[in-house]
């Protein structure tokens, strides 16, 4: 578990698939990326269960100390087809944008990383049109590569959500004492 000011980080439970779900219903949330059935929401949830269990980390879900309410997921996932690095990723309910918890629980989902993961950078994709994240990946310091752009293998040809962005993060270097 991780805690911020006004968030808390942690592995998923039983209980959050339900404002999961309710996320993966809201268009808002779903405008940039594939539409879920239920039990496709159900499986990304143990999906997320299963790597931290096996990896000590994934998305991890999301929930303000304040309210101890379920808004959404942040965290580092361990590389997977098509993805072959670390990469940082975000998803929060509607109610919780514009609020800086998206940035909140990345830096702090990054300093576990630099803190945990022997690894020289993270990575984090978008679709192109999703300006809302990667927007966020350049307030976080990352750099957009655009050499390494690509289509999503998962989405079909000609899908608008295919065409996707590639910011990364290098490690931070250690200030000479």
């Amino acid at each position: 578990m991780i805690e911020t000011p006004r968030l808390i980080i942690r592995p998923w439970r039983d209980e959050d698939r339900e404002p999961f779900w309710a996320m993966a219903c809201d268009p808002r949330v779903m405008a940039h990326l594939p539409p879920l059935t239920r039990a496709e929401s159900d499986a990304s949830v143990d999906r997320m269960m299963a790597l931290q269990n096996t990896h000590g980390h994934a998305f991890w879900a999301l929930e303000r100390k304040a309210e101890t309410d379920f808004i959404g997921f942040c965290g580092i996932m361990p590389p997977r087809p098509p993805i072959f690095e670390h990469e940082i990723g975000w998803r929060l309910a509607h109610h919780a944008w514009a609020q800086g918890y998206a940035r909140e629980a990345a830096d702090a989902s990054l300093d576990w990383a630099w803190a945990s993961l022997p690894v020289s950078s993270i990575m984090a994709i978008t679709n192109l049109a999703n300006t809302r994240s990667w927007g966020l990946m350049e307030r976080l310091g990352m750099v957009r590569h655009s050499d390494e752009d690509f289509d999503h293998p998962d989405l079909a040809k000609g899908d608008p959500l295919r065409p996707h962005i590639l910011y990364r993060i290098q490690r931070p270097r250690l200030a000479a004492n």
